[in-house]
């Protein structure tokens, strides 16, 4: 296959793999492979990061419980009376 790039992608593009120390052509391939193909990545980067946190970190986010709700309770304590309690509530309402 082959591409046609405008002056400026082509400028672009060889400015870029020369500061990266490669090819236009093999950066080029690297790029279309990361966008087009980002499920295909290989298991020896899985295996470079160490932990499966890591290897997720840039899938996955933290959340704070710094709220405060039901005089004071945070929002990750008691989760399980919470959840009984709502049941207990839908059901009192006959909507469960």
């Amino acid at each position: 296959m082959t591409l046609s790039l405008t002056p400026e992608l082509e400028r672009a593009l060889a400015e870029a793999a020369q500061r990266q120390g490669t090819t236009p052509e093999v950066l080029a391939q690297e790029f279309l492979r990361e966008r087009l193909l980002p499920a295909d990545k290989p298991e020896a980067d899985l295996e470079e990061s160490g932990t499966l946190a890591e290897a997720l970190a840039d899938f996955i986010g933290v959340l704070s419980s710094s709220e405060f709700v039901d005089g004071g309770a945070q929002l990750s304590e008691r989760t399980g009376e919470r959840f009984a309690e709502g049941l207990m509530a839908r059901r009192e309402q006959g909507r469960l």
